[in-house]
């Protein structure tokens, strides 16, 4: 089955106590009625919020249903013998209007074990920072589990945080069991393992409109929890302009970075994987087959079928994208 192609979708939005504005007025998308929109979910296959196509003849199909129907012709022969039928990552742009919760996540272990559920290593590429913003990822050193307690039951947890001031651009990667939170004034692109697995720790005590706070999973963390200190919790790249450079590489994915005012020929005939294309910036077509384009803009994300070998991407203006596979 070769008649596939570059698929865009629906992204689904979600509100978010701690949501804001940017996910339109950066990244183009049409929020409204939503008050606080924090996430724009582009590609998932999470149960309960799976995404639907909006372009060419397959729009108003589900992503679980092409999945069923095009296997491996769809993610890669080796990625459907590994993940079946369930898309093996979630997609997202995040706008933290205000701070998240401090969290962790399981890893393949604890959360299938608890949950029947895959565990969450993720990573963030920084779209956009309000002055002085900044983020937490890890220990500021290694604790010990009643050493975080302590801090914990004093509501003094991020004095044992590491802290990192960011700008467009910046990289980490939040392997699961990394405490983490994203600080307010950031507009990201978040790359995870297709869960939804998210234990609370701390909340700053927030309440909702109706007076109540948010549930905290104090106990179900304990077990998740790396307390070692590690000292890459950012991640240091060099990029070139028209060259692919790699960000992250691990078990669960792959994300490069490419910026590009030239045109660039991609033939991923050896990669049996998909690919994800995340616009950061710029305007560019996907070009493929016999010579059919697709626009991607600023804000979208489009999905290119493992079955398309080759493809052409054309600037439309100097375009800087995340390419994502596994």
């Amino acid at each position: 089955m070769n008649d596939l192609y570059p698929i865009k979708f629906k992204p689904i939005l979600k509100d978010k106590i701690w949501g804001g504005r940017k996910l339109e007025t950066i990244l183009n998308k049409k929020i409204s009625p939503l008050p606080n929109a924090g996430e724009s979910w582009e590609i998932s296959g999470v149960e309960g919020d799976v995404s639907v196509v909006s372009n060419g003849f397959l729009k108003g199909n589900s992503l679980n249903d092409i999945l069923e129907i095009y296997m491996g012709d769809l993610v890669g022969d080796k990625v459907y013998e590994r993940f079946g039928n369930e898309f093996p990552l979630l997609i997202k742009f995040i706008d933290a209007n205000d701070v998240l919760s401090i969290q962790v996540h399981p890893d393949d272990e604890l959360a299938m074990k608890r949950h029947n559920s895959k565990g969450k290593t993720e990573m963030w590429y920084i779209i956009q920072a309000d002055e002085g913003s900044s983020l937490i990822s890890g220990f500021s050193r290694t604790v010990t589990k009643d050493e975080y307690l302590k801090y914990l039951e004093e509501k003094r947890l991020e004095d044992i945080l590491m802290h990192h001031k960011v700008k467009p651009g910046d990289v980490f990667f939040i392997p699961a069991g990394r405490v983490h939170a994203i600080g307010k004034g950031i507009l990201l692109a978040e790359i995870q393992q297709t869960s939804d697995i998210t234990y609370r720790i701390y909340d700053f005590d927030r309440k909702d409109a109706n007076g109540n706070t948010r549930e905290l999973h104090t106990e179900l963390a304990l077990d998740a929890i790396d307390f070692e200190y590690h000292d890459d919790t950012k991640t240091e790249y060099n990029y070139e302009l028209n060259k692919t450079s790699n960000l992250v590489k691990c078990d669960y994915f792959t994300t490069n970075i490419l910026e590009f005012d030239a045109v660039i020929e991609k033939d991923f005939y050896h990669l049996d994987s998909f690919l994800i294309y995340m616009c950061i910036e710029g305007e560019f077509r996907v070009c493929y087959g016999d010579g059919d384009c697709i626009k991607v803009s600023k804000g979208e994300t489009i999905l290119v079928p493992a079955a398309v070998r080759t493809v052409r991407l054309e600037p439309v203006t100097k375009s800087r994208i995340l390419e994502v596979h596994l």
